[in-house]
């Protein structure tokens, strides 16, 4: 029953917004979603929506989840870096496509129950911290930002190996733009889609206009 009910989330929600990538729909298939979702959303775990965390977050919906992963490239041996836990589910995913991943979140909350379920994955390294006030001892192959930023920052690209990959969400409410940066001597932004997203705690603000 759990298998169809995922099969069905892949063909109507997240092969329907453009995820072909096999790598990314064999991990939809083997990861149980709802092991991350809280209590009372678990029979929402396979809708096409974005459930809400303690603390105002909310996990991503899976058709957006999907876009991440695919956009990003991984390869097996990449080294990780997202910022915003959030459930852990995403995390977990990532696990499964790389060899190392590093996750940041704020919530003292969010990163104890995150961290509890991550626990059987060697490969992550759950870090309760600011990512506005952090610094990585090494640069990551890719990054990615969970929370919306209300302008880009590009701290976060210089956290990147060189062919290093960056996934971020910039903008205001009603409408904020997914981003795909690619580090080096050629630096190329792709505009993926529009969506929204709960903003990263502490993200810098534009200054407001003066006259």
């Amino acid at each position: 029953m759990e298998m169809d009910v995922r099969e069905r989330m892949i063909r109507s929600q997240v092969r329907c917004w453009s995820v072909l990538d096999e790598r990314v729909l064999a991990v939809f298939r083997d990861l149980r979603r709802e092991d991350f979702v809280p209590g009372q959303y678990r029979a929402m775990a396979y809708a096409d929506l974005a459930l809400p965390l303690p603390g105002g977050q909310e996990m991503m919906t899976p058709s957006v989840e999907g876009r991440i992963l695919q956009a990003l490239d991984l390869k097996a041996a990449d080294r990780v870096l997202e910022v915003g836990t959030g459930s852990g589910w995403l995390a977990a995913c990532l696990a499964q496509m790389t060899g190392e991943v590093d996750s940041l979140e704020i919530s003292p909350e969010l990163h104890a129950g995150a961290a509890e379920k991550l626990a059987p994955l060697a490969n992550v390294n759950t870090i309760c911290a600011d990512a506005f006030d952090w610094k990585p001892e090494t640069a990551y192959d890719a990054i990615v930002l969970t929370g919306s930023m209300p302008q880009y920052d590009d701290r976060f690209e210089q956290w990147l190996e060189k062919g290093g990959r960056l996934f971020c969400i910039v903008g205001r409410q009603p409408i904020m733009e997914a981003l795909l940066v690619t580090s080096g001597e050629l630096r190329i932004e792709e505009s993926l889609f529009e969506t929204v997203t709960v903003p990263l705690a502490n993200a810098p603000q534009p200054d407001p206009f003066r006259f």
